[in-house]
């Protein structure tokens, strides 16, 4: 399983309709290409959205992500969500428990 940690500061004022979209159109869409979700979280006291997805298919997170963004369901999201992001940053992530891959 592959994870990338994305962590956004978010336009001010946005965060209400940018958390909208992504429940109803990102999330869900997400989901249909095989993406799992450890979690995705408000930033208490900051325009910030944190969230933790996951990829365990044998064509890679990178593959998959690709796929994700040039499908036809994903291009047709109008306005698109990502209007909202003013800074992300996105990171691979690799967990160092040992007990991870069971």
């Amino acid at each position: 399983m592959e994870y990338q940690l994305r962590h956004y500061r978010i336009r001010a004022g946005e965060m209400d309709a940018f958390i909208d979209e992504w429940r109803r159109r990102v999330y869900p869409l997400r989901r249909k290409f095989g993406f799992t979700f450890v979690g995705a979280w408000r930033v208490d006291g900051a325009d910030e959205f944190v969230w933790i997805i996951g990829y365990g298919g044998a064509d890679g997170f990178a593959a998959a992500d690709a796929r994700y963004y040039a499908s036809p369901e994903r291009k047709r999201m109008d306005p698109d969500p990502a209007r909202h992001i003013e800074a992300p940053i996105t990171r691979a992530m690799t967990s160092v428990l040992p007990d991870a891959g069971s």
